[in-house]
């Protein structure tokens, strides 16, 4: 192949592809989830919010997606003593878009107080929260020297090293191939 020089085209993307496969593998998995708030009842009367909530942990970065009937309620977050007594008089901030898809940013760690004023609160439209920073990741264990099988530790001590080894295998076979 004549004007092609060795290693011009491949090494360059061999190096790309294998730095893309490091980065991916030492970055760690973070992800925020949006709750749907009433799952697919959604944002409406005769749903227990307190019982939709129990079972959740609601961390920093989360979301929650309100989905309701957006020419008769809303979605306000109030303080406790108005969560308390379904007073909408002077919410705390109105996230109602008029759409009827409201998304709060849950991005900061305390108690939220969302109720749907109109009178809806009366019958069961409030949600209280607590969002809390994410736990911390799981310490490692030590290798127990009886083991047989290799822990994951080990295994990710090979895998990184590997994937380099691999690369620089491939670039090289690419390299001398024209």
């Amino acid at each position: 192949m004549e004007g092609v020089k060795r290693g011009t085209v491949y090494g360059p993307l061999t190096m790309a592809v294998v730095m893309m496969c490091a980065v991916v593998v030492m970055v760690p998995g973070v992800s925020a989830t949006r709750w749907t708030v009433g799952a697919n009842m959604g944002w409406t009367t005769n749903v227990n919010y307190t019982i939709w909530a129990q079972d959740k942990h609601f961390y920093n970065g989360d979301w929650l997606f309100f989905v309701y009937d957006r020419n008769q309620m809303n979605v306000l977050e109030v303080n406790k003593t108005d969560y308390e007594t379904c007073n909408s008089d002077h919410p705390l901030h109105n996230w109602t878009t008029g759409a009827g898809r409201d998304v709060i940013p849950l991005n900061v760690t305390r108690h939220y107080y969302i109720i749907s004023g109109k009178g809806f609160c009366y019958g069961g439209m409030k949600l209280a929260i607590r969002v809390e920073n994410l736990p911390p990741p799981p310490t490692s264990t030590p290798l127990n020297e009886k083991s047989s099988s290799p822990s994951l530790t080990s295994r990710s001590k090979i895998v990184l090293p590997m994937v380099f080894a691999i690369g620089a295998v491939w670039d090289a076979f690419l390299r001398f191939r024209y």
